[in-house]
C-alpha cells in the first residue's frame, strides 16, 4: 500500500482511536525494528565548520525527525534529490517517475557528531537498508534507500561501511542502499518540515516514526537530544 492511501485511511481515524489500539501505537510493533550494528571501522576526522550530507531512507518525515533529535545536528531539511528542479514537488515525485527520492539534507558539526555516527544511526534506526524501493507501507523508487555524495572521502566511507556491514552479515539480507552523485537538493514544501514534531498523534507518525525516535534514545543515548533542531527555528536564526 502506498503512503498516500495509508495516510488517507489513517487520517480518517481520530488520535484517540489510534491510542486505544495499544498494539498499533506500541513501539514494539513498529513497522521497522532497529538493528544493532557496529560503527564504521574508519571515520572522517573532525573538521572546522559545519558540514552537510544528503540521504534518503523512506518517508522523509521520520528520517528528518530522527536527525533533528541527534546531538550535533544543527538542521535537517526534508526535500527531494535525484531528479530535476522542475519536478521537485510532492505531487510530481509521488508518481515515482521523476527520479527523485524523498531525502533529508543534514547540517551537522563534525566536532560534535561524526559522519560515521550519522551513518550508523541511518543504518540502524532510521530505516531498513535491505528493502529495495520501499520502506514499511511506502513503495516506489521515491522511497529508495540512497545516499547522495559529492565528496570522494564521504563516498569511500559509505562504500567501506556497507561492505563492512555486509561482510559481518549484520542483516538477514544484503544491503540495498545505493550511492548516487549529489546533483541538487530541493527543499520540500513548508508543510512537510518539522512534520513529526508538529503531528505527534498522526497515526502514520505514531506507528512508523515515533518508534524510531525511541530507538535512537535507547540505542544511541549519548547522541540523543530531547529538544529537536527544527527547520522553523533555523530559519528564524538566519
Amino acid at each position: 500500500m502506498d503512503r498516500t492511501r495509508f495516510r488517507r485511511t489513517a487520517l480518517a481515524l481520530s488520535a484517540a482511536s489510534v491510542l486505544a489500539l495499544g498494539w498499533f501505537a506500541s513501539p514494539s510493533r513498529a513497522a521497522e525494528e532497529a538493528f544493532i550494528i557496529p560503527p564504521p571501522v574508519a571515520d572522517i576526522a573532525p573538521a572546522e565548520g559545519l558540514k552537510t550530507f544528503v540521504l534518503a531512507g523512506g518517508c522523509f518525515w521520520g528520517v528528518q525527525g530522527v536527525y533533528q533529535h541527534t546531538r550535533g545536528v544543527t538542521n535537517a531539511v526534508s526535500g527531494y534529490a535525484g531528479g530535476k528542479a522542475s519536478t521537485a514537488n510532492y505531487e510530481a515525485i509521488g508518481r515515482g517517475t521523476t527520479g527523485h527520492a524523498e531525502a533529508v539534507q543534514i547540517t551537522y558539526d563534525p566536532k560534535q557528531v561524526t559522519l560515521g555516527k550519522l551513518l550508523q544511526i541511518y543504518f540502524s534506526v532510521v530505516h531498513d537498508p535491505t528493502q529495495l524501493n520501499r520502506q514499511g507501507p511506502d513503495t516506489g523508487t521515491q522511497y529508495r534507500s540512497t545516499i547522495f555524495t559529492s565528496d570522494p572521502a564521504e563516498r569511500k566511507l559509505v562504500q567501506d561501511y556497507i561492505a563492512q556491514l555486509n561482510g559481518a552479515k549484520a542483516y538477514k539480507k544484503a544491503i540495498a542502499t545505493t550511492l548516487e552523485p549529489l546533483q541538487g537538493f530541493y527543499a520540500a514544501e513548508d508543510y512537510h518540515q518539522d512534520y513529526l514534531t508538529l503531528h505527534p498523534n498522526q497515526p502514520y507518525i505514531v506507528f512508523n516514526d515515533l518508534p524510531k525516535i525511541e530507538n535512537l534514545k535507547k540505542i544511541f543515548a549519548e547522541s540523543y537530544r530531547e529538544k529537536p533542531a527544527l527547520v522553523r527555528e533555523a530559519k528564524a536564526n538566519n
